[in-house]
């Protein structure tokens, strides 16, 4: 009897998704198909993120950050 199941290879372990009807020890043939993974996206690092996204803002933002978080006026100083 032919069955399919799909399964999850660690490196070192095939871990079945499914139980197996089968007896302990029992020896069988095992060919593969790679399934394509659709599901979630690769990850990315934030830096990738953070360089595809560039913020703009005032010039002066690291000088005025008080500012800018909370508003309100700013004493200048000459």
């Amino acid at each position: 009897m032919t069955r399919k199941v799909e399964a999850t290879y660690d490196g070192e372990t095939v871990h079945p998704d499914e139980p197996l009807q089968l007896a302990p020890n029992s020896r069988f043939v095992m060919t593969y198909e790679p399934i394509e993974e659709t599901g979630a996206p690769a990850p990315v690092s934030f830096i990738d993120v953070a360089l595809a996204n560039p913020v703009h803002g005032p010039a002066d933002w690291s000088e005025r950050v008080d500012h800018y978080l909370y508003g309100g006026v700013i004493d200048e100083e000459d």
